[in-house]
């Protein structure tokens, strides 16, 4: 499983904006409404972005798949904090292993499936997911 390291960090972390502060503990993680394994954290919302952005913590479990979606007018950034899985971005293949940073392009499919240890993933879109 992923190192505990970065949950560590995200679970006693702070999230701060002009409308006040909130410690990440708080904010619950979510299952994925369609993809088994798959959890989020909404960890900065567009309410606090005017719409311009969002950024949510992602966590697939070991060997398990996001399924294939698309995300309509929204770009989509994902850091990989920790453990590595590959991702299908249209007809290319990405590896994500910790420290990379992918780029999804508007309006275009894809998918994660996690390694043997799982993925620990930050998604910033634009404009805001929520």
């Amino acid at each position: 499983m992923l190192d505990d390291k970065i949950s560590y960090l995200f679970e006693n972390g702070v999230v701060e904006s002009l409308s006040g502060s909130c410690g990440t503990r708080d904010i619950a993680w979510s299952e994925h409404t369609v993809s088994k394994g798959v959890f989020l954290k909404h960890i900065v919302r567009g309410e606090d972005t005017g719409g311009a952005l969002s950024c949510h913590l992602v966590r697939v479990n070991p060997g398990e798949l996001l399924d294939t979606h698309i995300h309509n007018g929204k770009l989509e950034i994902h850091q990989v904090l920790e453990g590595q899985g590959i991702a299908q971005v249209g007809d290319r293949t990405m590896d994500y292993k910790a420290g990379s940073v992918n780029v999804i392009p508007a309006d275009m499919e894809h998918q994660v499936k996690a390694g043997p240890e799982g993925v620990f993933i930050l998604a910033t879109f634009s404009p805001a997911l929520l």
